[in-house]
């Protein structure tokens, strides 16, 4: 019998504004404007010893809420690589800091969830 692939996620949460310089005129996206959002990452894995699990949650936490830390209350398209902060952008930015301490790392979402908006990168 093979062992079992078991996901394991954490979220973390935090606010920031952003706008689009190429977006169509007609929208508002144009202008400066915040959200609040939320990231998911999942880690994807065979139990590991000693302690039989795929990773460690805490680090996890820790990792992932650091990285949300870097954007909290700023403006996003100020961070290189987030000069065109769309949902997939902002995937891709999470997946980049995480998959180097996470190599399971499979899935990112990232959300806005009072718009119901959400994006998912599958590793």
């Amino acid at each position: 019998m093979t062992a079992p692939i078991f996901e394991i996620t954490k979220a973390a949460t935090f606010d920031a504004a952003h706008y689009f310089e190429d977006g169509p005129e007609h929208r508002p996206y144009s202008r400066l404007h915040g959200h609040s959002f939320k990231v998911e990452a999942t880690v994807r894995g065979k139990p590991q010893e000693p302690v039989g699990w795929v990773a460690d949650l805490a680090d996890l936490d820790s990792a992932l809420r650091a990285v949300a830390a870097e954007l909290d209350h700023g403006l996003l398209n100020e961070k290189p690589g987030l000069e065109r902060p769309t949902l997939e952008h902002l995937c891709l930015y999470f997946a980049e800091r995480l998959k180097v301490t996470f190599p399971g790392l499979c899935r990112i979402v990232v959300s806005r969830p009072t718009i119901s908006e959400s994006c998912a990168l599958n590793l």
